[in-house]
């Protein structure tokens, strides 16, 4: 299976989709499945702009279509009736196979989901002509109870888009990849899957995101890593 990790520096604007389209086409002869971090398709401090820049699912009829060449995992800020959901799409030949709303948002210190996204309420896994995928959001990792939750799905991988800034600068490195290697270490290890993490980079309003997008086996070995702030798009075989 090829695997590219998609690690790219989102716009606050609409435009993202322009780039991912690009991405994806440059992509689809070479592998088997791309995965971009989360709200790749709009940004991470949307804040008000929520309500000009959510998508609808039929605007992504160019990823439904590039699907028929390639698998497509991406983030999205998405129009649900009323509400917005943070949510990781899975297209596959030609359709949405599936759907995955961020059930826990974070809102604490500089991290404000809960004010403008209506939280997902389960996880679930589906099949694919490469096993069994679950896809879980950023914050959903940091809980023990997800964890649960995947282990009972017997999963073949799973798949984590995440918008993490980062926090922690010290002497020894940067600890917030560290905590974030700890957690899908363990859970590539608790669940027997393989872990594909991607994580984006760029600017937004004071916050820097660090990137550090791999994939992790099942006995919680990095396989393959990507470089910290940089833009890159690459494609591995496991």
């Amino acid at each position: 299976m090829r695997v590219t990790l998609a690690q790219t520096a989102p716009k606050l604007n609409r435009s993202n989709l322009t780039e991912i389209i690009s991405i994806v086409t440059a992509c689809k002869d070479e592998s088997d499945l791309i995965v971009f971090s989360e709200l790749s398709l709009n940004g991470y401090m949307l804040q008000d702009k929520l309500s000009e820049d959510a998508w609808s699912i039929d605007e992504l009829d160019a990823l439904r279509d590039l699907s028929l060449y390639i698998d497509i995992a991406v983030g999205a800020a998405i129009r649900d009736g009323n509400d917005f959901r943070n949510a990781a799409l899975y297209f596959c030949k030609g359709k949405l196979l599936s759907k995955h709303d961020k059930v826990h948002l974070p809102n604490y210190g500089m991290f404000e989901e809960a004010r403008y996204f209506k939280s997902g309420d389960i996880f679930e896994s589906f099949s694919s002509e490469f096993g069994k995928i679950s896809m879980v959001v950023c914050e959903d990792l940091w809980h023990k109870s997800v964890h649960k939750n995947l282990m009972d799905e017997n999963l073949d991988y799973i798949i984590a888009l995440v918008a993490s800034p980062a926090r922690g600068f010290s002497d020894s490195g940067l600890e917030i990849e560290d905590k974030w290697y700890e957690i899908i270490k363990t859970v590539a290890s608790e669940c027997k899957a393989k872990l594909i993490f991607v994580n984006r980079v760029g600017f937004e309003d004071g916050l820097g995101f660090w990137g550090g997008s791999c994939i992790v086996d099942e006995s919680a070995e990095i396989l393959y890593k990507l470089p910290r702030y940089e833009k890159i798009v690459k494609t591995f075989e496991i």
